[in-house]
């Protein structure tokens, strides 16, 4: 994929959920990946070093903060793609700091596209937003069915939320990522930089330290493990589209690879409709799978949320060319068995995914 291009390839967040996977099948294929991560999260420091132990030297650690201006610059003007996940993920840390949240997610983006804009080979920029730019969707109406808020509107109940919704910034996290998706895209209309713009829904899978801010599929999961206390925020109806991490891998190189075709586009990425579940259908699903009933708690709806968001796949899977996704609940599965390896329990043999199904009706 390098074309004689021996420069490596840098992943800001590169320790997390996601970016780990990524350097993983980058690192499998060849490439030299840097590891651009603060290693602040807790258990993050453990996917870097399962990288260094598979990788070796493909895999270079720069334990940096995002907001560190001079190294960011130097790492994205000696690379030849920026993967960029490194972000303030949380909305409720947003609306308690939200002055950290505008420099790690603002300030630190445009830092980074100027030193994109200004290398003297302009890397590729693929950037990580978020479903949230599209605010709490209120103005849709809604039916709540056997699998949680449906929106009245066929063509939103067919398909999802498409990339034409009007953007509609809410919470302080709202306001910070969408800027900087919009600085992405801007930068690419306005100084020809190869830059795209992923607008993810629910990313879930192994290496994932799923916590009750972010990454809430592993955080049920882990919660269930541990035979401890689940809290819904809101009446546990809300639906969303979730999607296993190795997918969303193949949409991000997919997107690298198609960068001079696709540059100056954003592309809502998740599971799609086959792959939207409500709350309480899931964690019937997960209760089925660690073979425990749940201790479910329930607690006001938090700021922004969105009864609904299931996103319109149509664009990223026929312009990136994807692949069908994998099926939630095999996927969910496959998430708890990997948290029981790693916390040394056996899990119950997985119940047949129709039985399963019809568990959650």
């Amino acid at each position: 994929m390098n074309g004689g291009d021996e420069r490596p390839i840098l992943i800001t967040g590169g320790a997390g959920f996601i970016g780990s996977n990524l350097a993983d099948r980058l690192a499998r294929q060849g490439e030299t990946v840097v590891i651009y991560d603060a290693l602040r999260r807790p258990g993050v420091e453990r996917n870097l070093a399962w990288l260094q132990a598979r990788h070796g030297d493909r895999i270079r650690p720069l334990i940096a903060d995002i907001r560190e201006t001079a190294t960011l610059v130097e790492a994205v003007r000696s690379a030849r793609a920026v993967f960029h996940f490194a972000a303030q993920v949380a909305v409720t840390t947003s609306l308690t700091d939200p002055t950290s949240d505008f420099e790690v997610n603002i300030a630190s983006t445009f830092a980074l596209l100027e030193a994109a804009r200004t290398a003297a080979i302009p890397p590729a920029v693929i950037f990580a937003s978020t479903n949230k730019v599209y605010g709490d969707l209120a103005d849709l109406d809604f039916d709540l069915g056997e699998n949680g808020y449906q929106p009245t509107d066929p063509a939103v109940r067919a398909h999802g939320i498409g990339e034409g919704r009007p953007l509609d910034f809410h919470t302080p996290y709202g306001c910070s990522k969408g800027a900087a998706d919009q600085y992405v895209l801007d930068y690419a209309r306005s100084y020809g930089l190869r830059a795209a713009v992923l607008r993810m829904s629910c990313i879930y899978g192994q290496r994932q330290m799923g916590t009750e801010d972010q990454g809430w599929v592993a955080h049920f999961l882990i919660r269930a493990l541990e035979g401890s206390p689940i809290t819904l925020y809101g009446d546990g109806h809300q639906v969303r589209d979730i999607l296993d991490v190795s997918d969303a891998v193949d949409a991000y190189l997919a997107a690298w690879r198609r960068i001079d075709r696709i540059a100056g586009q954003a592309f809502n990425l998740g599971g799609g409709p086959a792959n939207a579940v409500s709350l309480r259908t899931l964690l019937d699903h997960v209760s089925a799978i660690t073979g425990r009933p749940l201790d479910l708690h329930f607690d006001d709806w938090r700021a922004g949320d969105q009864r609904f968001f299931v996103a319109d796949t149509r664009k990223a899977r026929e312009t990136l060319e994807l692949g069908t996704p994998t099926h939630w609940q095999d996927g969910v599965t496959a998430l708890a068995r990997w948290l029981g390896e790693e916390r040394g329990l056996t899990l119950p043999r997985a119940p047949r995914r129709e039985t399963a199904e019809a568990m959650a009706l």
